[in-house]
């Protein structure tokens, strides 16, 4: 009888000890897929994935009002810019107006945000004219110092403008002339959110932040196919890329968007990301969402959110040099390796942070799940 009642202790010791190992196996998976990374940042997936940084208590920003004829009147003037590629300035606007980060005292600001929508100047095609975007920079900023002191306590280091044009605060769409014109003498001292970003280039400052272009979460998400779709091809659109791969049947290319864009990019194992007016595009933005790797053809290019999305583990980077031979670099890549990099794309941290939350019909509102995943 005894003994009968130590070989049951000792089967119940046993299964405990194996419930405890898994337990802590299951939690050492837990952790390589969520490692915890320093000062709150949160790496998503084993292998790299997106930092996802919380500001919240860490930092305040003060949101000036300025008069309408700076933001609002503009978008109301021409609501085209809501849905433009440049429209990142509204958004980050309207996003900040409600964000937890936001102070409405001054006194407690780490940041001072100036709401200057300098790309709603639009020609009848909705192209975006940046020739008056300095003028209402000048006068904000004037106003701004003029009326408050926080402008003059640090020459203005402490405030940032978000410029989505081209060539960010040079405020010209052909490079010539925005390299000769340069950065705006008062922005010289802020921090600039700008989507364009290239290596040692006279409109990129060294402490820029460089951001996704907009585009249209709306139209993307209704053009979403089912999950698990089959993917056979490449896709790309540049004249000088159909030139090359128009006759080649591994390559789905075209000099403008067709209907069907957007469920082609989804279908694609690759989607080329050549360089636009300046080295970037919302093509990018695109490839990311749909899970399409993306084949970045720009020399020097700084990327979105560096420092935080893993741009070398999830896209191919091709020279200029050697668009000739992307038939052959792409194919020649391994399983594995085209696996991996769709599978770091699935992850839907990586998405979020590239998409920008809906668009509003009325001046300052925001959909409860809107969010930025990277700061």
């Amino acid at each position: 009888m005894v003994e009968e009642i130590e070989e049951a202790e000792e089967r119940r010791k046993k299964k405990k000890r194996r419930k405890m190992r898994k337990r802590r196996e299951k939690k050492g998976r837990e952790e390589e897929d969520d490692e915890v990374g320093k000062e709150g940042c949160v790496r998503i997936g084993s292998a790299g994935g997106v930092s996802r940084d919380d500001p919240i208590g860490r930092f305040k920003v003060f949101v000036y009002e300025l008069p309408s004829k700076y933001n609002k009147d503009v978008v109301e003037k021409d609501p085209r810019c809501l849905n433009h590629m440049f429209a990142a300035e509204i958004f980050m606007h309207r996003f900040l107006l409600t964000s937890p980060v936001r102070t409405l005292i001054p006194e407690k600001a780490d940041w001072f945000y100036i709401p200057v929508y300098s790309t709603c100047d639009l020609t009848k095609n909705g192209l975006p004219l940046p020739f008056r975007s300095p003028q209402m920079m000048r006068s904000a900023i004037q106003l701004v110092a003029s009326n408050w002191l926080y402008r003059n306590r640090a020459e203005g280091a402490d405030h940032f403008f978000i410029v989505p044009h081209d060539f960010g605060a040079c405020f010209h769409y052909q490079e010539e002339i925005a390299i000769e014109h340069g950065i705006m003498p008062l922005l010289q001292r802020a921090t600039l959110i700008q989507t364009f970003g290239q290596r040692n280039h006279v409109c990129l400052k060294k402490n820029s932040v460089v951001f996704p272009p907009y585009s249209s979460p709306q139209k993307m998400h209704v053009h979403m196919l089912p999950p698990n779709i089959p993917h056979s091809i490449f896709i790309g659109a540049r004249a000088s890329l159909w030139k090359t791969f128009k006759n080649n049947p591994l390559f789905d290319i075209s000099t403008e968007h067709p209907p069907t864009y957007y469920e082609d990019m989804q279908q694609a194992v690759f989607c080329l990301c050549p360089l636009g007016w300046a080295p970037w595009s919302p093509g990018l933005v695109e490839a990311v969402i749909f899970g399409c790797i993306p084949v970045i053809i720009a020399d020097d290019i700084v990327l979105p959110f560096a420092d935080a999305i893993p741009w070398e583990e999830i896209a191919v980077f091709a020279a200029k040099e050697d668009v000739p031979k992307l038939d052959t670099i792409l194919t020649l890549l391994p399983t594995e390796i085209v696996l991996r990099k769709q599978r770091l794309l699935a992850n839907p941290w990586m998405k979020q942070a590239m998409e920008f939350f809906a668009a509003c019909s009325s001046w300052g509102c925001l959909p409860s799940n809107s969010e930025w995943s990277c700061s």
